[in-house]
């Protein structure tokens, strides 16, 4: 007879704590933003991204696919929080000991799922998993959304943000792809407009 009564699990409960992670905790923002939010616009951004790169680049991705990872991507946060990106990212010793924590952080968050859903989870929850292809476009979105945030903050008026969004500047140069510039030329403007520009 089926087990109509499965062990409890705590994934579910862990993953609703995502809105109460925050986001560019050490800045001071017009408007906050948790991790919640921020995994939403990730996979809205990552589904675009993969829309654009197969009708437009002559890409083969599964635009689906790379929304759920989009939406999973920052999900071991709600164990180990959101490290500051200047913190994280001080020198390369203290970037792989992060990389560590956020690697056994998936492994708990994963162990908390009954064990016959492990497997479909873990390409979702496990960063190494994913296949190369699809998590260098959810890494575009995650860089993209970081970079649209500096836009409405200094848009906004907030100034906190102008040194942020030179460095994102830079990184969005570096990890530069066909369908990023048509993203960023086609739907970024936008964010630097009033509601009344927009409607």
């Amino acid at each position: 007879m089926p087990n109509t009564n499965p062990k409890e699990s705590h994934f579910f409960a862990h993953l609703a704590r995502m809105k109460l992670i925050q986001r560019w905790p050490l800045m001071r923002s017009v408007s906050t933003e948790n991790i919640s939010e921020h995994s939403l616009q990730v996979a809205f951004v990552a589904h675009a991204l993969a829309v654009i790169k197969n009708k437009k680049f002559g890409g083969d991705l599964n635009p689906e696919r790379i929304a759920i990872l989009g939406m999973y991507h920052d999900t071991s946060e709600v164990l180990t929080g959101d490290l500051p990106t200047p913190v994280k990212y001080y020198n390369p010793d203290i970037a792989k000991e992060y990389k560590k924590i956020e690697a056994a952080a998936e492994q708990k968050l994963l162990s908390m799922l009954p064990e016959e859903f492990r497997e479909d989870f873990a390409p979702y929850l496990v960063s190494q998993s994913a296949h190369p292809q699809d998590a260098a476009i959810v890494k575009q979105a995650d860089t993209i959304c970081a970079y649209l945030k500096c836009l409405e903050e200094l848009s906004a008026g907030n100034h906190e943000y102008a040194l942020a969004k030179k460095r994102l500047d830079v990184t969005l140069k570096e990890r530069y792809t066909e369908e990023m510039d048509y993203f960023l030329n086609t739907f970024a403007p936008s964010f630097e407009l009033s509601l009344d520009e927009i409607s």
